[in-house]
């Protein structure tokens, strides 16, 4: 499952009711073509099936890429790495980085899902980031794996080539950075989406399942981008830049790739498609 989306941006999730538009779209440049898709890395049982779009896209490439090495972030190594980079090992408690007032606010939601303080004490703010909202998005029903996961493993059942846009311990250094940043903006972001995370995850549903980026950006990332610019540029912004002339190489050669990301990638000023379209590729949903 993708780290850094089950930081605040795992709220997404896709609907329970069908509908003929989906977040997925053709780019073509003369006579190559691949396909983006907009993931959600967690599911509730009743999201599937998917969308047909994500099959057609899936069926019409001949390699699928994801935002980072999907088998590297199975094995128990690498999820032992990340545990040991993400916590704390001289003493340190979060109780101590964080601020009387962020602290409380951390204690009051712990208490409404019977989780005691001194189970997450030793996590640094980015791996508490990602504990909270797995929480809430299990209390929630998302019990299920996600896009990303369910065509990795499509793609080694079907021995269909692979590929990624980033090492996974590129992802974990940016949730290491994260740790240097302001550490009640970041537990606080998560705690402020998880106030309303029902009511918002509704809303995501119908425009992730609809393919309608704008109403993504106006729902989650237009707060998101006023206040927390900084990790707004941190996860998303930064990444989309690296992305993007990886995206524009795969249009060079003569393989049809499915290229799957997180969906608040896809939406907004700053998004990989918003880019796509000002350096002249065409860019239509399915």
């Amino acid at each position: 499952m993708n780290l850094l989306k089950k930081f605040g941006l795992t709220l997404l999730a896709a609907a329970t009711f069908q509908t003929q538009a989906a977040s997925v779209w053709k780019i073509t440049s003369g006579t190559h073509t691949l396909y983006i898709g907009g993931t959600i890395h967690l599911l509730t049982p009743q999201d599937y099936p998917l969308p047909k779009a994500y099959e057609q896209a899936y069926q019409a490439a001949n390699k699928v890429v994801f935002e980072t090495n999907m088998d590297t972030l199975n094995q128990p190594q690498f999820k032992r790495q990340m545990q040991s980079e993400l916590s704390y090992h001289d003493g340190t408690t979060i109780a101590q980085v964080l601020s009387p007032a962020t602290l409380q606010s951390l204690q009051d939601y712990l208490n409404t899902r019977h989780v005691p303080l001194s189970a997450i004490q030793n996590l640094k703010p980015s791996a508490l980031a990602i504990s909270l909202s797995m929480i809430e998005l299990k209390h929630l029903g998302f019990t299920s794996e996600g896009v990303d996961q369910f065509y990795a493993q499509k793609a080694q059942q079907d021995h269909k080539p692979k590929g990624w846009l980033e090492e996974p311990e590129a992802q974990l250094a940016l949730l290491s950075d994260l740790n240097d940043q302001d550490n009640d903006a970041v537990v606080n972001y998560t705690l402020d989406d998880i106030k309303d995370m029902a009511n918002t995850m509704t809303k995501l549903r119908n425009s992730w399942r609809k393919g309608d980026i704008e109403a993504m950006a106006a729902i989650e990332l237009n707060d998101f981008k006023k206040d927390y610019p900084e990790i707004y540029h941190s996860l998303l912004v930064k990444r989309n830049n690296l992305w993007v002339p990886q995206i524009k190489a795969m249009l060079e050669n003569d393989t049809t790739e499915f290229v799957m990301v997180g969906a608040m990638h896809l939406a907004g000023p700053d998004s990989v498609l918003e880019k796509l379209k000002l350096s002249g590729y065409q860019v239509t949903r399915l």
